[in-house]
């Protein structure tokens, strides 16, 4: 897999999810945006829904009540309360 990068899903309680990705999707508060390789740096907030990634394994999904995500230089950091 090319272009990869690294997420981190974060509770408050625990690290859910770190690992390199191909890509990510975030409930954004506006609209859902989609992370990939190289994506500029931005914080966001967080709404109601599904992080999904895509990793060596295939696709996964997680459900969060909201929070917020911030991308700095191929590291995608979100900090979030799950369903």
């Amino acid at each position: 897999m090319q272009g990869l990068f690294v997420l981190e899903i974060l509770t408050p309680d625990k690290r859910v999810f770190k690992g390199n990705v191909q890509q990510t999707s975030m409930p954004g508060a506006k609209a859902p945006f989609v992370i990939l390789h190289n994506h500029a740096s931005l914080i966001s907030v967080l709404q109601n829904g599904k992080i999904t990634w895509i990793d060596a394994d295939g696709e996964h999904a997680v459900e969060i009540s909201g929070g917020f995500v911030e991308v700095n230089e191929n590291v995608v950091t979100a900090c979030v309360e799950l369903i």
